[in-house]
This record gives structure tokens, C-alpha cells and sequence, in this order.
């Protein structure tokens, strides 16, 4: 039987699926997709498969416009500040900060693993990292937040470390150890939270929300 165009693009696309599936399970996890129902909705998800599509009565995979999605959120791996550096830095050691994270957990009893999590969504454990918008160091601190915190240095890994935890730990209790509550409250500010009843519909949090809980689980298991 010949094989149309349309055919030809979609066992391609099936293809390729596939071998990312098979070959590169960690990478795909790591990547978000999103796509739109036909009610207009729009649902984003690291799985992107036919079985979600048919779950929300999408067309066939070749129309369910499934698409990678780049967040731009603010605390997506910050630039640096350009004072005080003439050069980039070299691979970051993300096991020199396990002991401080540690000691600040076990003080505030969070799960060392939410707090990696955390501080790899924020800024790839870079930290000199800084936001578009002026988010600071490991844990990403506003500056109005670290004078509240008080963070005198954001740039110093272990007052930085110290005062995300807390911070962290604020919004952790304040809505009840709900994990994605308090991550989207950690994002978009707890009055965001409040407002909307849950995790704001802004693609910015909810795709922040995502990616730590996918890190969370990597880094427990």
C-alpha cells in the first residue's frame, strides 16, 4: 500500500517517540509538553503519549498538538550578576552544599530532597545566579524577601540555603504541608495562592510546581 505524506510524518513521529522513550527515559522526564483540548483547555504534562490525548478526547496523536514547552519563569537557571565575574564559572558541585543542606533540614525539618529539588529548579545549584527580575542566589531570594529573612548576603550558598528553607517552611505550614500548594506559593507569592483557591493558572508556576516534584522524585529514588 503506498504511504501518503501525512502516513509517512506520523509513523516518524511514532518513531521517534518511541526511541526517546526507550533510549532517553531521564531526559523526556525532564521536559515539559503541553496541549490544548477541545474545550480550549490546556494541559501540560512530561509524558507526552496517545493515551493522554484519547483521555481528553483529543484528535489522533498527529493532531493533538502536543508541543515542547520552554518556561520562562523567573528563577529558570538566573544569569549572573555581571559584577565581580570576568569569566563564566566551572561545573557546579552540587554535593559541596549537601552537608549545609542537611544541618538547615534537620533544623526546620524539611526533606533534604524537596530543598535539592528546589534549589536545582531555582538555579541549577548556581550560586550566583540572578533572575530577570532580581531573584538571588541557590534558592532564588527576592531581594524584599532576604531583608525579611534576614539573608544579608543572598550570594553566600549558606545564608542563602538557610533562609529559602525557611522560607519554605513558612509556606509549608501556612498551607497545612500541602507540597504543591507551598512550591506555588514558593513561586508566585502565597497571596496568589489564596486567591485563586490553589495553584494560580499561570504557566509560570504551574510549570515550576512540575519540574520540582519531578526532581523531588529523582532525587528520593
Amino acid at each position: 500500500m503506498k504511504q501518503t505524506a501525512g502516513t509517512s510524518r506520523y509513523l516518524l513521529l511514532a518513531v521517534t517517540i518511541i526511541l526517546i522513550t526507550v533510549f532517553f527515559p531521564l531526559v523526556l522526564r525532564a521536559e515539559i509538553f503541553r496541549y490544548v483540548d477541545q474545550n480550549g483547555t490546556i494541559h501540560y504534562t512530561n509524558t507526552p503519549t496517545y493515551a493522554q490525548a484519547k483521555a481528553v478526547n483529543l484528535p489522533p496523536l498527529t493532531q493533538a498538538n502536543f508541543r515542547k514547552y520552554f518556561p520562562t519563569y523567573p528563577s529558570s537557571y538566573g544569569r549572573l550578576r555581571s559584577a565581580g565575574f570576568s569569566r563564566m564559572p566551572g561545573p557546579v558541585d552540587r554535593a559541596a552544599y549537601d552537608r549545609k543542606i542537611k544541618q538547615v533540614c534537620s533544623l526546620y525539618g524539611l526533606d533534604c530532597n524537596l530543598v535539592k529539588a528546589v534549589i536545582m529548579t531555582e538555579s541549577g545549584f548556581n550560586p550566583s545566579a540572578v533572575s530577570p527580575k532580581g531573584a538571588m542566589g541557590l534558592m532564588q531570594l527576592m531581594p524584599g524577601t532576604s531583608r525579611d529573612l534576614g539573608v544579608a548576603d543572598p550570594f553566600n550558598p549558606g545564608e542563602n540555603i538557610v533562609g529559602g528553607v525557611r522560607y519554605l517552611r513558612m509556606m509549608l505550614d501556612m498551607f497545612g504541608d500541602n507540597m504543591p500548594l507551598a512550591l506555588a506559593a514558593y513561586n508566585a507569592g502565597p497571596e496568589a495562592v489564596i486567591e485563586w483557591g490553589g495553584i494560580p493558572p499561570y504557566d509560570e508556576t504551574q510549570i515550576y510546581v512540575k519540574r520540582v516534584m519531578d526532581f523531588y522524585d529523582r532525587y528520593r529514588y
